[in-house]
């Protein structure tokens, strides 16, 4: 297996997917990267000989944030939000949905399980 970024890639699929497996990298990413490598996107990552393998290396560390970088700058981003209290900031910080979905019905992702809560009972004279 190849290593890249400190993802090991699987060497059995071809590179433009095995890109993937990094995270910050899509397939449109990965195409770019292979393009500028000057890498066939069809060819096996065990097909690479070691000067692909280290252009690809090269490409994806001067030009991409992936992996650890991106997401501690997601979570900064996220944090950034809450701290000046805009209002995806304060529904990240509730745990519902940021981006206009409906909670009436739906989002028991956000929400998660049911929370049941019972009836009052009425008070007897």
């Amino acid at each position: 297996m190849a290593r890249i970024s400190g993802v090991d890639i699987p060497d059995n699929k071809r590179g433009e997917v095995s890109l993937t497996y990094i995270y910050g990298i899509g397939r449109n990413s990965a195409q770019s990267i292979l393009t500028k490598a000057g890498v066939n996107w069809d060819k096996k990552v065990s097909e690479w000989n070691d000067d692909e393998a280290n252009a690809v290396r090269a490409i994806i560390a001067s030009e991409h944030k992936t992996e650890g970088a991106l997401k501690s700058e997601v979570q900064l981003s996220i944090k950034r939000l809450m701290d000046i209290g805009c209002y995806r900031g304060l529904r990240h910080r509730k745990g519902l949905p940021v981006r206009g979905q409906r909670t009436k019905n739906n989002c028991r992702t956000r929400k998660g399980k049911r929370k049941t809560v019972a009836n009052k009972k009425k008070a007897t004279k």
